[in-house]
């Protein structure tokens, strides 16, 4: 069956053996999908989703109905309060800088308390020099290190009761960090801590990458705002572009004020006929996500077979969609990535390279195969040139295709 895919015979015995292997924790991902799904059915059905919400409006968007209501959707399924959900957010990135902007004023100071945030960042904070940066706001920085992949409790506790933090960010999945994403366990157990010393610091969470992977989401453990991108898990690979802002009515709304413009907020933003894209994106979001834990376990267990690091290994608790393989050397991370574009849908003929990309400090290799440029819960497969050559794999809108993917890619790594 592989023949025309040039995957060799040992690969696909090793395969078989390892699918026999992960059946226990497939059947565990389609439980959690079961409960995410009636979760977004009651969320439709709660709301009167009809076809009069799949409309289009240009222009300023007044008296969208689609567009409202499809907020109502994620702010049910998120257990918010309301949420801001746009196609004129150009990524998760600009979501979260909209937020900071919007949540922080001169003199304040944003706690990161996992680390530095993921590199897209450096330039909207200012921790790389940018006359548009917070810090060019007079707005203030500081970060907090995890120990051993988690918080650390006793110097969040020590900071918040010596400094006045308007904001702490939770970023839970990894970035380019070489570390664990951060379960909902402990992001429960983090602001618990927090709520003792402080009651009234905003507690954001960029949940990139997380949505679904669980049965909780942050906001039903304390957080103030969570964040994330249309183009991962929750627009369930069919929606073209787009994020969330989802959480506290009165931070929602000061987003609202600074994506489009004060005095208008939400009520203005036409949606140009997404809005049926966005509804049956998260209808199949659980499923979508579900596809891409079974990619992420597949090459987790196939690579470990092979001689490779992981994390998480293929048995460990999924916290997002992202695998990562330590490949210790430039050349596999390289060759990796390129087996995954060959076997992707599209641009499968194009061989990628590592190039200076814009935010980030390292060059970097990306394989995105994918019917939306940059989509990540399609089959992706990226990383920095820098030790300890990490690759950062994400999605799989099915997991046929990217168990094939992923073969593809190991076979290219052994076509030495």
């Amino acid at each position: 069956m592989y023949s025309k895919f040039e995957i060799k015979e040992d690969i696909i015995n090793l395969s078989k053996k390892v699918e026999e292997q992960i059946k226990p924790i497939f059947a565990q991902i389609r439980e959690i999908c079961e409960y995410n799904s009636l979760k977004v059915l009651k969320a439709f059905q709660n709301n009167k989703i009809s076809e009069v919400h799949f409309g289009s409006t240009t222009g300023y968007g007044y008296s969208d109905i689609g567009r409202d209501t499809i907020e109502k959707v994620f702010a049910q399924v998120l257990n918010a309060e309301d949420s801001l959900v746009r196609s004129q957010f150009i990524s998760g990135t600009h979501a979260l800088a909209v937020s900071l902007f919007a949540f922080l004023r001169p003199d304040d100071t944003m706690l990161s308390i996992n680390g530095k945030p993921y590199d897209t960042l450096d330039e909207v904070i200012g921790i790389v020099e940018n006359s548009s940066s917070l810090k060019s706001y007079g707005i203030n920085f500081k970060q907090i290190d995890l120990i051993n992949d988690d918080f650390d409790y006793e110097k969040i506790t020590e900071v918040l009761k010596n400094e006045k933090i308007k904001l702490i960010e939770i970023q839970r999945s990894k970035g380019y960090a070489n570390r664990k994403s951060i379960s909902i366990e402990k992001v429960e157990k983090v602001i618990k801590q927090i709520r003792k010393v402080d009651k009234n610091v905003i507690i954001m969470v960029d949940n990139c990458y997380c949505e679904f992977v669980g049965k909780k989401e942050p906001l039903e453990v304390g957080a103030d705002v969570i964040v994330g991108s249309l183009i991962k898990n929750l627009g369930g690979g069919l929606a073209p572009n787009g994020a969330y802002i989802a959480g506290r009515k009165d931070l929602v709304n000061l987003a609202a004020q600074r994506l489009t413009v004060p005095g208008e907020g939400k009520e203005v933003g036409p949606t140009l006929g997404i809005n049926k894209s966005i509804l049956q994106g998260l209808f199949f979001a659980p499923s979508v996500v579900a596809n891409s834990l079974k990619t992420a376990v597949f090459a987790s267990k196939m690579l470990e077979e092979s001689g490779y690091k992981t994390e998480p290994r293929y048995d460990e608790q999924r916290v997002d969609i992202v695998q990562t393989i330590i490949f210790e050397n430039e050349k596999d991370l390289i060759k990796y990535c390129q087996g995954i574009q060959m076997g992707s849908p599209i641009d499968s003929n194009v061989v990628p390279e590592a190039w200076d990309m814009p935010g980030y400090k390292d060059k970097v290799i990306m394989a995105s195969g994918s019917f939306t440029q940059g989509s990540s819960i399609e089959l992706s497969c990226d990383g920095p040139i820098r030790a300890p050559f990490i690759a950062f794999q994400q999605g799989g809108l099915t997991y046929e295709y990217g168990k094939l993917g992923v073969l593809k890619a190991i076979q290219n790594i052994m076509n030495k």
